[in-house]
């Protein structure tokens, strides 16, 4: 019988990363590096800056997609 999952369980699974690199963002998207540094250059895909470091926040990559799901850019 398995026991009913507690808060202490889910403190104990590894989170998804605030932050995605650009390796990653790439990915989840199923595009290569070089088009997600394309779509940050020209379609507004929001970045953080650390130096030199490039990140995505997790919630803004899927807000950003959900935001071309309604209102795709013109061709």
């Amino acid at each position: 019988m398995k026991k009913a999952e507690t808060m202490e369980d889910f403190k104990r699974t590894p989170a998804q990363p605030l932050l995605l690199s650009i390796p990653d963002v790439a990915t989840s998207l199923g595009l290569g590096r070089s088009k997600v540094y394309d779509l940050i250059a020209k379609e507004g895909l929001p970045v953080i800056r650390f130096g030199r470091s490039v990140r995505v926040s997790a919630a803004s990559l899927q807000k950003w997609v959900e935001q071309r799901e309604q209102h795709p850019l013109p061709q």
